[in-house]
């Protein structure tokens, strides 16, 4: 398709058994260093545009969100 990377072709079966693991489920339940970095990094730029401190829980975050948007 016009504008689109060309799709990954698997050069044999053993690769084409590797590139159907590759899945944004499977790499975030692997949760590499890498993309845990990347999450804390988004967490704390999220928590500081809404003003509240960098450890706050998931809990608390969803409690000021409905809280924003007339949810409570």
């Amino acid at each position: 398709m016009p504008g689109y990377p060309a799709r990954p072709v698997p050069r044999d079966e053993d690769a084409a058994k590797a590139l159907k693991k590759r899945t944004l489920t499977n790499l975030y339940n692997a949760r590499p260093q890498w993309l845990a970095d990347a999450r804390g990094a988004l967490d704390s730029a999220v928590a500081d545009a809404y003003g509240w401190p960098a450890d706050i829980s998931d809990d608390d975050a969803l409690r000021e969100l409905l809280k924003l948007n007339g949810g409570y």
